[in-house]
This record gives C-alpha cells, structure tokens and sequence, in this order.
C-alpha cells in the first residue's frame, strides 16, 4: 500500500497540482487567455467523469492491473506529446486525453482495488494509500515551479513523463498483479451479492440505486466535493484580504497538505478505538465549524486560523470518508460502479463550485455571500451524510 500511494503522489502532484504553474508558460507559448488554458483543466476534470462509471465497472470485475497501468503510460505518453504542442486545439486535445488517464489512475479507482483486496479492512488501507497523496501539492507544486525555472515547461513535462513511465506504471504492474484470481474467489466463495454475467452485473447496480441510501450518500458526497473545491482557488486572495501578512497568506495554504496528512494520521491511530459510524458522522462537522469559524471572525487572522486549521484536518480525513461509504453503507461488491455514477456530478460540482465562489465575490463584501453559501452547502452534506446512516442502520 505504501509503494501504491508512491503512485497517487505524483499523479496528483504532477498533473492536477502541477497545471496550476504550467497555465503562465503555456498562456504565453500558446498565445491564450486565462479563460481559455482553464477550459484545458475543466475539459479533463469532465472526461473523468464521464468515464468513472466505466473504469469502475472495469476494476470491479478485477481489471485494475490493465486499468492502472495502462493509465500510467498514457499519462506518460501524452506528456510527451504535450511537450510538442504549437496550438490550442492540440492543447484542448491532450487534456482531454489526460481525463482518461485519470480517471484510470487516480484516488476513486485506487480506493475500489484496496476494498477488494481487503474487504475486511479496506478502511485502514485506503487511509495508508492516502496518507503520501495528501502531501501532493506540498511536493510538487515547489518541484515543478523549480524545474521550469531551471529547465523549461517543454523539458519538465519529458521530467514528469519519466516518473510516469518508469515509477507509476511499473508500481501498477507489478504490485496489482493477481487480480482476475481475486475476483474469482470472491464470487465464489466470499461475495454471494456479486453477479457472473454481465447482465445480471448490471442489474444489481440499478437494484443498489433503487435504495434511498444510495441517493442520500449520493448527496452528500457532491456536496461535499463542491464546499472543498470551492475555496482553494480563492484562499491567497481570501487570506489576504482579512489583513494577513503576505508570508502566512501563502504559507497557509500550502500548510493545508500537511494537515490533511495530520488528520488521516489521526484517524488511522484512532481506527480501532471509535466506531467507524461516529467518526464518519463528526468529522464531516469540521468543514462547516471551519467555515462558520471564518465567517464569525469577519476576516480576522485567528478566525483565519482556526478555519484553516478545521478545514485541513477535516478535507483530509474527509476524502477517506467520501471514498468508502458506499462500501460501508451500500455494497462493498460494486463500490467501483456505485462511485463511478457520480463522476459526471462530482467533476460538475468540482468545475463549476470555484467559478461560482469568484461570481459571488465583490469589492464591498469580499467573499462573504460565498461563504454563507457554502456553510449552507456543507451542513446539508453532513445531514445526507446522517440520514443515509439512520437508514442504513434500519436495513
């Protein structure tokens, strides 16, 4: 597990953090606006999406070896290719391209392996995977920003392409080997729920969607996913403007990483001392304390503080709560296909939370319309989150 997240840490890092510092050089290379190299990331935050329901489908019928690490080389191939393109629609194109390769690669396909490998503490081991992937930004951002100071955006991305080839892939090779074995010996031995044919296969994702469980978790896990991709765009500017000195407001936000590493590290101590259902249940509360924290300090810095502080914690501890409660609370079988229906909405509610967050702000009220919206957001997550548990426990 720990030579898995190895995986996930420059995966993240170097593609969903890493665009960040590539948008100036590419802006300026390709001759764009900010508006039209953000229409790259969105493009491949929708194609993963898109396809999560598939590549879930995929792994839970025990593909994830083929899956990951074909992921891997794509994404080391269409870095290369990226690192010779002259125009925007070439541009548009890879990005695109870099939606599939993530939605093979990332957290959600990850997080469907390990419940299948370890169905009886599948919890445990995705919060091992996560615990590198939190330190992602914390990482890459300062490695990538350096390698383009000192190289170039074309030779970096033949840099990041060789992690891809070299570390990324072989890990997925060699460690998910196996798999098909496993899925046949949890159809016949382990897991009567999961169906031979594919018909059938299908048959019982619709028979899970059926349950208001389902719609309830469903709910709170966009909600959710649109309150903590909301800020991060915004938090310099946020931090900033509540007085801040100019060191702490860039700090902070890169202190976040590490933070969210503190809360998994805490929650993997705790894992056998608190019942699984109370520690989902409280730390969700942490988002919406941080934010009306926030709100209730009017910008002040220990307002600031404390939000920063609540938010890391929770964000962190939060993605592991995300990623298994449709193992915990619905099937284990076909966690993969049940998370995969909500890509298209997660990766809407992902794009869409951070432009609306910028239309709500103004030079009078700052980002105080915004924040309200999102403390009415992230409590109606928490009460999904409780009522899909209620009745779950009914079943």
């Amino acid at each position: 597990m720990w030579i898995l997240s190895v995986a996930q840490l420059i995966t993240w890092g170097s593609i969903f953090y890493g665009f960040a510092l590539f948008m100036a050089p590419l802006e300026k290379a390709l001759d764009m606006t900010r508006a039209q190299s953000s229409l790259g990331f969105s493009l491949m935050l929708l194609t993963e999406g898109l396809l999560a329901f598939f590549i879930g489908r995929w792994i839970d019928k025990g593909h994830e070896r083929l899956i990951m690490t074909a992921g891997s080389l794509l994404v080391g191939l269409l870095l290369l290719a990226h690192s010779l393109i002259h125009t925007m629609a070439q541009f548009y194109v890879i990005w695109t391209m870099l939606g599939v390769a993530m939605a093979c690669t990332l957290y959600p396909p990850a997080f469907a392996v390990l419940t299948r490998r370890f169905p009886d503490h599948f919890r445990r081991a995705i919060i091992t995977l996560s615990f590198l992937g939190g330190l992602a930004s914390t990482v890459f951002i300062p490695l990538v920003a350096w390698t383009i100071e000192a190289l170039d955006w074309r030779q970096t991305m033949w840099m990041i392409a060789a992690l891809h080839f070299f570390v990324c892939a072989p890990i997925h090779f060699y460690l998910l080997r196996g798999a098909k074995s496993i899925f046949l010996k949890q159809n016949k031995d382990n897991d009567p729920t999961h169906f031979h044919d594919t018909e059938s296969a299908q048959l019982s994702v619709w028979q899970f969607m059926r349950n208001p469980v389902f719609w309830q978790l469903s709910c709170f896990v966009v909600l959710m996913m649109a309150a903590t991709s909301a800020l991060p765009a915004h938090m310099v500017s946020l931090l900033r403007e509540s007085g801040m000195h100019e060191a702490w407001a860039i700090a902070i936000p890169a202190s976040i990483g590490l933070l969210q590493v503190v809360g998994r590290l805490g929650l993997y101590m705790l894992e056998h001392k608190i019942d699984v259902h109370t520690s989902n249940r409280w730390v969700t509360v942490l988002i919406p304390l941080g934010l009306f924290a926030l709100i209730l300090g009017h910008g002040e810095v220990f307002g600031c503080l404390v939000f920063v502080a609540f938010y890391g914690l929770g964000n962190g501890m939060l993605t592991i709560v995300k990623g298994t409660v449709m193992a915990e609370y619905v099937s284990k079988s076909h966690m993969g296909s049940l998370n995969g229906i909500l890509g298209v909405p997660m990766a809407i509610a992902r794009a869409s939370a951070p432009l609306l967050m910028g239309l709500l702000w103004s030079p009078s009220e700052g980002y105080s319309y915004g924040l309200w919206l999102l403390l009415i957001v992230s409590t109606c997550g928490v009460v999904a989150l409780w009522s899909g548990q209620k009745n779950a426990q009914k079943i």
